[in-house]
Order: C-alpha cells, then structure tokens, then sequence
C-alpha cells in the first residue's frame, strides 16, 4: 500500500510518501531526496525498496523551504538539460528557490522533521526497530546527519553525500556504506579526511567509489546516470540493508 501522509515537526506540517511492502516488513527504511525534492524518481526509489521488503518513508523536507516537488521537477530539467542558454538564464530563479534551505534555522527543522518520520516508522506493525537511511546528495548529507542525531538508525547509506564534521562523526552509532563518483571532486578530496575521521570517531565506515561514474549517478532521469555503477550500488545497498536490518 502506497500513499501520502501528513506529519507535523517543530509546528510546521510535511507531506511523506509511505510505501508498504506485501506481507512482514523486513525493517523500514527512511529515503530522503536530492536537492530537487520529492520528484517522481524518489518516489520511485521508495517503491523499489517496499518491493524489497521494507516499509519506506520518503518526506518532503523541501517544501518547507520553498521548493515544491513541481518547482523542483522544473528546475531539475532545466539544470540538467542541454539548453546552455536556458540554464545560464534560470540561474537567478535557481538561487532565490534554494536560499531557504541555507536560512539558519532551516537544518535544525529538517533534521526535527526526520526524526518525525523515524517516529513514524518506529509504530509501524512488524518493524521491531529495524530502520535504516539513505538519500541522495541533499539527502545524502542529511543520512549522514540524520545518523548522527538519531540512534535508532541501524543503518544509513548516503549517496554523494557530505559528511559532518568530526564532532558529529562521534554521535553515529550505525555502519554507513557511503556511495560516491570519482568525477565528483569536491566529495572525492574531502574523502581521505572523512575516512580518517570516521575512523578517529569509532564509525563502521565503508566507501565506495565508482571510477567511471560522477555526481547524481543513481538518477536514471538525469543526464549523469551511470547504469552499471547505479545497479552495482542498488546491489550493495540492498544488500547492506539486508543484514545490517536483520
């Protein structure tokens, strides 16, 4: 069963996107978006992990910063299209959706807001605990804090993600799998420091890099869509999930 509910964090409500599986959930998995929001693809995801087993909340934490999933849809295919003079026009509209997510109170509220859906999952029939993370870029940002601000997660797999800082590293207590490109420069320099720190913090910290793949390579809606690294991550992932969720 699949539909939308309504939650509430810090007085303020959001939508989430609830998959269930057919029979006794195997665990629940929280699946948190890229910078565009809760598009058709993350809605997707979500359902090709209830069919695995889980039951899967996707919420839409950027509607509270002003970027619904239409708004999102658009720029998406505007930013990522072949159009260099469209783009370059659209930048303007792109900054101005994007500043409420660097409000200094907006972090702090999306982070409430994921706690709330792991408040969610928790009560659901059959999950006994079981609950994981993963997400996207945006969202891979936010398993990794998501992990650090939550001990209930057992597991958080974030894609193209950024990492916290050190002190934060140290309130993780689940093993992450961390899924990345090597033409993704910014993550993939930080990426030695962010091992060592990990490390230094006692984390179960394991990462992947695909050589021939960039940033966004899950996203088969994108023109960086990589298939080979995107089916050998959904494997790992899946399969990471699979015993750690157990």
């Amino acid at each position: 069963m699949t539909g939308t509910i309504t939650l509430t964090a810090d007085g303020d409500t959001f939508g989430v996107h609830l998959a269930r599986p057919t029979g006794s959930p195997r665990g629940a998995l929280v699946v948190i978006h890229e910078i565009w929001g809760l598009v058709p693809h993350i809605v997707a995801v979500a359902d090709r992990l209830a069919a695995e087993g889980y039951v899967v909340a996707a919420p839409d934490i950027l509607s509270h910063a002003g970027v619904a999933p239409a708004l999102g849809e658009e720029l998406f295919e505007i930013m990522t299209g072949g159009d260099e003079e469209r783009r370059i026009a659209a930048q303007p509209m792109m900054r101005e959706a994007m500043s409420g997510m660097r409000a200094p109170d907006y972090a702090g509220w999306a982070v409430s807001a994921l706690r709330a859906t792991v408040d969610l999952l928790e009560a659901e029939p059959g999950v006994d605990g079981r609950i994981g993370v993963t997400g996207f870029c945006f969202g891979g940002t936010y398993t990794f804090l998501l992990a650090a601000s939550d001990d209930r997660i057992r597991a958080a797999a974030p894609f193209y993600g950024t990492a916290p800082a050190p002190e934060r590293m140290a309130t993780i207590s689940a093993p992450v799998l961390a899924l990345y490109g090597a033409h993704d420069p910014a993550l993939i320099d930080a990426l030695p420091q962010v091992r060592a720190d990990m490390a230094a913090a006692g984390v179960e910290f394991e990462a992947v890099v695909y050589p021939d793949a960039a940033h966004a390579f899950f996203n088969d809606t994108g023109r960086r869509y990589d298939a080979a690294a995107a089916a050998d991550a959904w494997r790992r992932v899946t399969g990471f999930f699979a015993e750690r969720l157990a």
